[in-house]
């Protein structure tokens, strides 16, 4: 708020909305993937494709920060140091294999979790109004 000299007032704090680091985001995302998928987190981490089981696992970990934070596809990708349309083809996968149960349970799972997250950040966390 600006005071009658145009300098900041004093009379009330300026507020701006909590955001969320992108680390934070993408450790979380990467604990709960990993627990579900019974996989070292290091594993995502990894530059390189690797075993089948855990290029599955990060794009499971790009659908959760795109679909279940609501991260566009763009900052999904980013949090995992690849490219949007990785990221894009990473939630066709996904959506794609939801018909497996055992993934669809995995999924149902780490959404559990996720939407819990989601709702102790607020409005302001990730995907939320910033």
């Amino acid at each position: 708020m600006l005071g009658a000299s145009g300098g900041m007032s004093r009379d009330r704090p300026q507020r701006r909305p909590a955001r969320i680091e992108e680390e934070n985001v993408r450790g979380f995302v990467e604990a709960a993937v990993a627990r579900a998928f019974a996989l070292p987190v290091a594993e995502l981490r990894q530059p390189t494709r690797r075993a089948a089981r855990v290029a599955f696992a990060r794009q499971v970990a790009m659908y959760v920060a795109h679909v279940g934070l609501g991260l566009s596809l763009t900052a999904a990708a980013r949090l995992f140091g690849r490219d949007r349309t990785t990221a894009s083809h990473a939630c066709r996968v996904v959506e794609d294999r939801r018909d497996e149960p055992e993934v669809e349970a995995l999924l149902a799972a780490i959404e559990t979790v996720t939407d819990a997250w989601r709702r102790l950040l607020g409005p302001e966390g990730p995907g939320g109004a910033r």
